[in-house]
């Protein structure tokens, strides 16, 4: 659904919620050269001008990791590694963490970056809550945005009832994105959830324009917190109307998109849509926060978003090509959780 794309947009450091450093070679020693708001407030600001195996060990990481880490980033290569621990005396050290290269983000000022996040992943971090509420709230401002103009040309009232819904879901976004920070102790989970009505729903909140939506019969009831699987469905169909089929249309780039929602093997379901696709080498990063399309729409931050509550359920996010060619995102339980 993340339509073809050659490579990610550059994404200011301070743009992503979570912690990033960039990196310069001295002597062959990775050294941290730059930081974002996120990592001061994690890792302190005396981090500049330590070595990255100096910040590594100070994590939790073994010697031979950050070794590792640091052999990798003098030759250029990527990194994806979880660390034990945490910084020392730092409430969460139980948790570990985990660093991984970041490409896309920054301005080239430095050699590279690496993202270091806490390696539970269940929540958002309060230093980043602000950049997710302004990341949801897109879907009903866009909504209510187009039923302010359509209220302006045709004088109907009805319109102004949809403002007054978009309103309502904008206040249920604030009140829940503030909660993301709690994790999955947070969430608000119902026995039997109906997948399809979920997504309906979903469909009808997102400014989709000509796209077309096909539900499957066969979909699983789940427990879930519903408001939390609303936004998954809404966050997913924005990214596929966004990035979807490139071909002729009259100003509707999603007038041929077609999204479909299905059951998948293992009790989980599926969204795919018929767009260009997402590369193999980038189908890992697109759940990075500050990951976006080259073509600058988006912010970065939904298929993390996506990520994050498929995990605060106990699922498990796989990114494939689906059977018409694009983007097929697959959520399953983990062995732990059941589906009705």
């Amino acid at each position: 659904m993340s339509g073809d794309r050659p490579a990610a947009e550059t994404v200011p450091i301070d743009a992503i919620p979570e912690p990033v450093a960039g990196y310069d070679q001295v002597a062959e020693v990775p050294t941290v050269a730059v930081a974002n708001e996120a990592f001061a407030a994690s890792f302190g600001e005396g981090a500049i001008g330590d070595s990255v195996e100096q910040l590594l060990l100070g994590a939790g990481a073994t010697e031979d990791t950050a070794a590792a880490v640091r052999a990798a980033l003098v030759d250029g290569r990527s990194v994806d590694i979880e660390l034990g621990g945490g910084p020392a005396g730092a409430a969460d050290a139980a948790d570990g963490y985990r660093i991984r290269t970041l490409d896309g983000a920054g301005n080239g000022a430095v050699e590279g970056y690496v993202l270091l996040t806490e390696r539970s992943g269940g929540g958002v971090g309060v230093d980043s809550i602000a950049s997710v509420v302004s990341h949801d709230l897109r879907n009903p401002l866009d909504v209510a945005n187009a039923h302010l103009r359509a209220a302006r040309e045709t004088g109907d009232d009805e319109h102004f009832q949809e403002v007054r819904r978009s309103h309502d879901r904008m206040e249920r976004i604030v009140r829940d994105v503030l909660t993301l920070a709690r994790g999955p102790d947070a969430l608000d989970t119902d026995a039997d959830v109906d997948v399809g009505s979920v997504a309906r729903d979903a469909w009808a909140t997102v400014e989709t324009g000509e796209a077309t939506l096909a539900v499957a019969d066969d979909l699983p009831t789940v427990e879930a917190d519903p408001d939390r699987l609303r936004r998954l469905f809404e966050n997913l169909f924005r990214n596929a109307v966004e990035h979807g089929p490139t071909g002729p249309h009259d100003g509707d780039r999603a007038a041929d998109l077609r999204v479909a929602v299905g059951a998948a093997e293992d009790g989980g379901f599926f969204v795919a849509g018929d767009g260009g696709g997402v590369p193999p080498a980038e189908r890992e990063r697109v759940f990075d926060p500050g990951y976006s399309a080259a073509d600058g729409e988006g912010t970065g931050l939904g298929l993390t978003i996506v990520e994050r509550i498929a995990e605060a359920h106990g699922w498990g996010v796989s990114l494939t090509s689906g059977d018409a060619g694009g983007a097929r995102f697959a959520f399953r339980p983990t062995e732990t959780d059941e589906v009705a």
